[in-house]
């Protein structure tokens, strides 16, 4: 397998976020030089104090993708999307699509199909008492498969953690810092066709801080 970095971008000012695309309401920050995200609205507001940051670039369907993360403040749940697109194949953006306002349901039971993959989860008492990273394949919110979260929680934490999610040929690989979380096959039936390429976006659930450097992706080919 052939790598090719197609996209670099070390998240270290507001000029690398620039083009990028906030739905829901968000604060946006760069202390240290590294990609600081925060929710804007009250927690209380639940879904609606959610938000999704999509970088605005299409990728192609295999691809490997890393980046750091720190997480800053708990509770709350961190999620990369990536292949999304309408569910006609429009673009995400395309204004023919419902307007997205970071409420979970549009992005897993709407109009547009992606893959995502929730990493750090500690919103609810029960992520919170064992922690896993999901991954799904939407639109119909499948939960395919599961493994064990290595990120310790917050107070616990020394300094980011180089994450990397590869999909070729449909087979999907996460790992953090080099170490193997799950693997999984689309077999482009059970859930319906394997998705291909599409735009990538970071998600978090309030009230989580967290921060994001160096974004890479490498497209794959044989």
């Amino acid at each position: 397998m052939k790598e090719k970095l197609i996209y670099e971008n070390p998240l270290a000012c507001e000029k690398d976020t620039e083009g990028f695309v906030m739905e829901g309401s968000a604060k946006v920050s760069f202390p240290e030089g590294k990609m600081r995200l925060e929710n804007a609205m009250d927690p209380a507001l639940g879904q609606k104090s959610n938000f999704v940051y999509w970088c605005p670039v299409d990728f192609p369907g295999d691809v490997k993708i890393s980046w750091n993360f720190r997480p800053i403040r708990e509770p709350g749940l961190a999620i990369l999307f990536f292949g999304a697109g309408g569910i006609g194949g429009e673009d995400l953006f395309s204004p023919s699509l419902a307007k997205r306002d970071g409420q979970y349901n549009l992005y897993h039971s709407g109009d547009i199909n992606a893959y995502h993959v929730s990493y750090f989860r500690r919103k609810w008492d029960e992520e919170r008492a064992f922690h896993t990273c999901n991954l799904r394949k939407s639109k119909g919110f499948h939960l395919v498969v599961q493994g064990a979260d290595p990120i310790p929680n917050v107070e616990d934490v020394m300094e980011p953690y180089r994450i990397e999610m590869v999909k070729y040929n449909g087979r999907i690989t996460f790992k953090i810092n080099e170490l193997p979380v799950f693997e999984w096959v689309d077999d482009g039936v059970e859930y319906g066709p394997v998705i291909g390429g599409g735009k990538i976006g970071f998600r978090q659930m309030a009230p989580l801080i967290a921060e994001y450097s160096d974004l890479k992706v490498w497209e794959l080919s044989e």
